[in-house]
């Protein structure tokens, strides 16, 4: 998963694939999402081949980045998909993925969401309480239809990630404790509307290292033998996602190959089908969000550098005190000439900022960065804060490129609201 591979500086300028980054600003403006359709489609093969041994159903994320192009890319790789609400259905359906594929995750599933998926027949529901198990076999029996579970284990493993996307610790809303899902496991082995199909569990995101991981897994295996023994034999286990990427330079992503190994070593003998869920491992690094210079501030102890985009647009940084390498579309010719700089953004908040005291090539107004590895819970977490449009997003295979989603315009964001005459008539 080598980002330098897609994003080089040639001739001077920074291009994505080979195409400079720099025709499409000057075609579509900034801010600017784009991504590498080689970047994505080599992280998709590694995972798929890295694990080829256990030939695991590799259900993409969609929470990480949900624009259609890239999801229909991915389902036409032959990938899954992992989805958290009706609206991620909808997504993924329209972006080609097959419903035996997909997998429902989410703690807060609600009715409508619910029935969608039954009706649907979406391949397994990955549930998280004693409520929601209940709601499902009651919505079940009214559409006369079976639904297939997996049950969500909180297996208690601390993944060591920031503790804003940790989940698989007892203290996370997510997920069941082992006493719990015993008893869940027999009434919907003694239920006709329910299959028991798996088991589900999920630690975290941006995890580093394999032992998160092998020591959850070590206690689902050591309980699927108590439920064998109380009669029932799961297929499918899913580890679910979280695999680490290199955001900073020298800091090394997760060892996927070892991490397959190791799985491998453990759960070869037992039977089981695997289910992964990445989201960020395949499009963290495939994408880069493009803004431009408006303003170098110095105040004296601060050099500001402010950008055209913002937390809106990239919340990561802001959120989770996130890290991203940023990069100039000039090619800096002295690469001694430093300074330390915050590089922030046009909101109305002193938490909008991409970085703190970072040391950078000298900028000038005018100029154009790149935000590198933000192909991940970047677009999909932005909003229209200060009534900001959204940026449009571009797909760049070798030298060719396509906008698959316009900038958001003045008018989309008022669409749907309404001003009701009868409050303002005399």
């Amino acid at each position: 998963m080598n980002r330098s591979k897609y994003f080089t500086y040639q001739r001077g300028e920074l291009f994505c694939e080979s195409t400079p980054i720099s025709e499409v600003v000057q075609k579509l403006g900034t801010p600017l999402y784009l991504y590498s359709y080689h970047s994505l489609i080599n992280n998709y093969r590694k995972v798929k081949n890295a694990f080829a041994k256990l030939s695991p159903l590799i259900c993409y994320a969609l929470k990480a980045n949900g624009n259609l192009t890239i999801s229909r890319l991915l389902a036409r790789e032959g990938a899954g998909c992992d989805i958290v609400s009706g609206g991620e259905l909808y997504k993924a359906l329209r972006a080609g993925f097959s419903p035996q594929r997909i997998v429902f995750a989410g703690p807060g599933k609600n009715e409508k969401e619910i029935e969608y998926a039954l009706k649907e027949n979406i391949f397994i529901f990955n549930v998280e309480s004693a409520s929601e198990l209940k709601l499902i076999k009651q919505i079940a029996q009214r559409m006369s239809c079976t639904a297939r579970i997996s049950l969500r284990i909180n297996p208690d493993v601390d993944a060591e990630t920031h503790h804003y996307i940790t989940t698989g610790k007892k203290e996370n809303k997510f997920g069941l404790g082992f006493d719990e899902a015993e008893k869940l496991y027999l009434n919907i082995k003694d239920s006709s509307l329910l299959e028991p199909a798996g088991i589900h569990l999920h630690l975290g995101s941006q995890i580093s290292s394999p032992e998160p991981y092998l020591g959850a897994l070590e206690k689902i295996l050591d309980f699927l033998e108590l439920l064998k023994d109380k009669g029932l034999n799961l297929k499918y286990i899913d580890v679910g996602g979280g695999f680490g990427i290199s955001y900073k330079e020298g800091k090394l992503p997760l060892n996927i190959k070892e991490l397959a190994e190791k799985i491998h070593s453990l759960i070869k003998n037992s039977g089981m089908k695997l289910i992964l869920e990445p989201g960020r491992f395949l499009v963290g690094p495939a994408g880069s969000l493009i803004t431009e210079v408006l303003y170098k501030k110095n105040r004296g102890e601060k050099i500001f550098i402010i950008t055209d985009a913002g937390m809106n647009d990239l919340i990561r940084p802001s959120l989770y005190g996130a890290f991203h390498q940023i990069k100039k579309l000039k090619e800096p010719y002295n690469k001694d000439s430093l300074e330390v700089v915050d590089v922030v953004g046009p909101i109305c908040e002193s938490g909008d900022f991409f970085a703190k005291d970072r040391k950078l090539p000298f900028i000038k107004e005018g100029e154009y960065l790149a935000i590198m590895d933000a192909g991940a819970y970047g677009f999909s977490m932005s909003s229209s804060y200060n009534a900001q449009p959204r940026p449009s997003e571009v797909l760049i295979k070798d030298d060719r490129w396509w906008i698959i989603r316009e900038r958001e315009t003045y008018p989309d964001l008022i669409r749907g609201e309404h001003i009701p005459d009868e409050l303002f008539s005399s």
